[in-house]
């Protein structure tokens, strides 16, 4: 072990001090791993505390040298105002559930018949438990932390780092010949032994208390002051990686291995495993030992171990095709139901609410659960009044299972839905599919345009997280701005940074009522007086919305689309149309044109349903000209082409016939990964069809179009494979 200098600190020159600091942060470091890492500390606390004071003192006196691994930084920095927004390079991906042994099965079937695997080939999973935390990435340059921030969206999320640095089992520096750019993924979770004493801290202090471990973390994390993070003991377990300059493994395995190297910790309990009997076996082992881990996890995770595979098998939507999260049951509770509510969404859809009389589930306070549809409370009978079974699908979406009957008061009476829109009093219909005679399972309204509860919830989706994603402007905004007559439209959000003094005013008008309100509800003079000047933070409130606004003048193509709230298009087709036309421009023109309903189910994904969809949106003038006034106050930014070019970038292909060397959904896998558009039927605008044994009638639409027929041969060749 080595000693602090014997130069005494108000002696050391500017280069001595240099020298000291650079070894005192090693060591410390080396010793935080000894003692967070890997449990065996070094040395005792009392020369542990020594060295921490040396590098306090020389900061102290020299607070220019002040290293970004500097062992002071663990007990916070300053307090920040926002958390600024970081765009991931590499985009932090969700991952598809099973909840069941089928559908573990059905991954791996899946899995090899997309890779072409035969019966005897072999395929390593590797499992892990699936720690219930705060999702975080980590930037290392030169082995140095850099940047820390949240999952957000995917896509962008919140900028962390000064909590991170307080976080002591997450290296500042990192060990051995570690990439030159790593990020390294994980999760952030707070042990149970650290969540029961911070809650006591709580209640003694009069403050809070916190439902769970995970919204512990998670808060803990977003302290705008990092003393407050560094006075929680929190924990990070490395799983993942983003950008990185060179991979320093072949198999998830060994990458772990090299994290651990690194100085970071890795779940103990990862296994590899051959088979799917070895992958359930595993997956009742935690369960068994879930209750005594001392941490929260909420099921188990199976990734391909082949890195090679990985890349092969790629993505689906927002998920990997080469892993998948196997949730444990979901915990219920009884309760009981005393109303049912009918929400109006943004496309009309009546959906049912069931109020529960509050009731703790998976240690979270549940007081409403989905009903779905008028079928769905007739097949379960239930009733205002009942006694119920409740249970969070997923751990997320609280549902009703059932009814216990034997517990059904006297005098309870079927629901009977409503036919009216309890909003606008419009007529509530099922539409009838007029190809299948089918009955819609969802009652609409049919006021559309002149129904509050739609423009409003339009509204809501339009600022939400997976669209224009604004900052702070919520729900109760959105209703107040939309009563007193500023908020009818997209286009008119923009619009407020050009009236502050009018939203301040409406704003303070709302915050006054509300103020009259809880005092008539306490029992105190319910007088309407206005807020003096500079009291109630008006001024800054309007002030952080309309810079809000002004930050998301500029957004993705996928997100503007998402955005616009039409019927059957989500995140996942607004992602698929913008990679199909790549700008706003080439869209608006393609969804003028006479074909456009062709043009659109041709694409890979969409269908006739949705493609109609998006035809009778454009066939309403009001749309076109919200849609119009829009696009003067925001700036639609086009899909990025490739990182990488290839002959196919920009093309549209269309597989038709056998593949022999690859499976169709591996070609058309490749195809996108490359830049191409992968269609399901050729028109004239195909630019090349890849024909296997057994070309039927997309074979002869290419003859007649004049298409370019290569086999599949050409294709590998001209894919680089």
């Amino acid at each position: 072990m080595s000693m602090p200098s014997e130069k005494p600190v108000e002696k050391l020159t500017r280069v001595d001090a240099s020298q000291e600091l650079q070894r005192l942060a090693t060591e410390i470091a080396l010793h935080d791993r000894h003692y967070y890492n890997e449990d065996r500390p070094a040395i005792s606390d009392a020369a542990y505390d020594a060295l921490r004071r040396r590098n306090l003192a020389i900061e102290a006196r020299f607070p220019d040298l002040v290293r970004a691994d500097s062992p002071s930084v663990r007990v916070g920095a300053k307090p920040s105002e926002k958390f600024a927004k970081v765009v991931h390079d590499v985009p932090m991906l969700s991952l598809d559930n099973a909840f069941s042994d089928g559908d573990v099965g059905d991954f791996i079937v899946r899995v090899r018949r997309f890779l072409a695997l035969k019966d005897g080939d072999a395929l390593i999973v590797t499992a892990e438990p699936k720690i219930d935390g705060l999702s975080a990435t980590l930037r290392y340059e030169n082995g140095v932390l850099v940047q820390a921030a949240t999952r957000g969206d995917g896509s962008e999320g919140e900028d962390i780092t000064a909590n991170v640095r307080t976080i002591r089992d997450i290296p500042l520096r990192l060990y051995g010949e570690a990439p030159d750019l790593l990020e390294v993924r994980g999760e952030i979770y707070m042990s149970h032994r650290e969540f029961a004493s911070l809650n006591a801290r709580q209640e003694r202090d009069g403050k809070q208390i916190y439902a769970n471990p995970r919204n512990s973390a998670a808060g803990s994390v977003r302290q705008l002051d990092p003393a407050i993070t560094a006075s929680r003991a929190l924990n990070f377990f490395a799983y993942a990686w983003g950008a990185i300059s060179r991979l320093p493994a072949h198999t998830q395995w060994d990458m772990l291995q090299a994290f651990k190297s690194y100085g970071f910790r890795v779940n103990p309990l990862i296994e590899r495993c051959k088979t799917v009997e070895e992958v359930l076996a595993f997956y009742r082992k935690i369960e068994g030992r879930r209750a005594g881990l001392g941490y929260d996890i909420d099921g188990v995770v199976y990734k391909i171990d082949d890195l090679a595979l990985q890349g092969r098998l790629g993505f689906v939507s927002r998920s990997p095709r080469w892993a998948i999260a196997h949730k444990f049951p979901a915990e219920q509770a009884e309760t009981i139901l005393t109303d049912i509510e009918i929400q109006v969404g943004r496309t009309g859809k009546l959906t049912p609410v069931a109020k529960l009389k509050p009731v703790t589930v998976g240690g979270v306070v549940v007081q409403n659960a989905t009903l779905h549809n008028e079928d769905e409370i007739v097949r379960k009978d239930v009733r205002v009044g009942d006694t119920v079974v409740v249970q969070r699908a997923g751990d997320v979406i609280p549902q009703i299972v059932r009814v216990i009957l034997e517990r059904r008061p006297k005098g309870a009476k079927p629901y009977k839905f409503p036919e009216k829109c309890p909003v606008c009093n419009s007529h509530a219909v099922r539409e009838v599919d007029e190809k299948t005679g089918r009955i819609d399972v969802d009652r609409r309204c049919t006021g559309g345009l002149i129904c509050p509860a739609q423009a409003v919830e339009r509204l809501k989706h339009f600022v939400s997280r997976d669209a224009f994603d604004i900052e702070g402007f919520g729900g109760t905004y959105i209703e107040t701005l939309y009563q007193a007559g500023l908020l009818k439209e997209p286009a008119d959000i923009f619009a407020l940074t050009r009236k502050p003094d009018t939203l301040g005013r409406v704003l303070a008008d709302k915050r006054t009522e509300q103020g009259v309100q809880r005092r008539a509800l306490a029992g105190k003079e319910a007088t309407k007086k206005a807020p003096r000047k500079g009291e109630d933070g008006e001024g800054k409130l309007v002030g952080n919305l309309v810079a809000a606004i002004e930050m998301r003048r500029a957004v993705p193509l996928d997100r503007f689309i998402n955005a616009l709230g039409i019927r059957h298009v989500g995140e996942t087709t607004a992602r698929l149309i913008a990679r199909n036309y790549r700008t706003v421009e080439a869209w608006l023109e393609a969804m003028r044109a006479k074909d456009a309903v062709e043009d659109l189910d041709a694409i890979e994904g969409i269908g006739l349903t949705v493609a109609e969809a998006i035809r009778d949106f454009f066939e309403e003038p009001h749309n076109r000209k919200a849609l119009d006034r829009l696009l003067k106050e925001v700036d639609v930014m086009p899909v990025k082409a490739p990182a990488k070019t290839s002959p196919v970038s920009g093309q549209t292909v269309v597989f038709t016939g056998s593949l022999e060397k690859m499976t169709r959904a591996e070609a058309k896998a490749r195809a996108e990964s490359l830049g191409a558009k992968v269609s399901s039927s050729v028109s004239k605008k195909t630019d090349l069809v890849v024909a296997g044994p057994g070309a039927g009638s997309k074979l002869a639409d290419a003859q007649k179009f004049g298409v370019k027929v290569i086999d599949e041969d050409a294709w590998l060749k001209l894919a680089g494979g």
